[in-house]
């Protein structure tokens, strides 16, 4: 095929609607502007989102406000006083905890808070562990286990 002989597929073009020329041409008398009005009239129209007057609809909208952060990690977050009722020497991992209901979902990362007491030793894998935590747990004999990543 050569370049003069491309052609647009059929019915891919069409002829430019010729407006004002006559009530046999199918678009004359107001050629498709309706009757009266300032939208009829030559010239100048209103402005985008005019509203005639009333405060436009962009107007009346809230404004995103702040800023948000795409890299935020939001972790589900555990306390102590969850853990207190589990048993002696059970291994805290993220599948028990939602096996006991402690924890809704497995989508996000698990970090270990303060709150609460613990009196027994247990060994806890988390993502994330406060650093009262983390002492709490070793000082009644349990060992912490930082899953896939750092801990503060």
């Amino acid at each position: 095929m050569q370049a003069h002989e491309l052609r647009p597929p059929k019915g891919s073009k069409h002829a430019r609607k010729r407006i004002g020329r006559g009530n046999a041409s199918g678009q004359g008398t107001y050629s498709g502007r309706g009757v009266k009005g300032q939208k009829s009239r030559s010239g100048r129209k209103p402005r985008r989102f005019f509203e005639g007057g009333q405060t436009r609809l962009l107007k009346t909208l809230p404004k995103k406000r702040g800023f948000r952060n795409p890299f935020r990690v939001e972790y589900s977050p555990i306390n102590l006083s969850d853990l207190e009722v589990l048993d002696e020497k059970t291994e805290v991992t993220p599948a028990l905890l939602k096996e006991k209901r402690i924890l809704r979902s497995l989508r996000k990362p698990i970090k270990i808070l303060a709150s609460g007491e613990l009196t027994k030793p247990l060994t806890v894998s988390a993502h994330k562990f406060s650093l009262a935590a983390r002492e709490k747990i070793e000082a009644v004999g349990g060992t912490v286990m930082v899953i896939n990543g750092d801990s503060e």
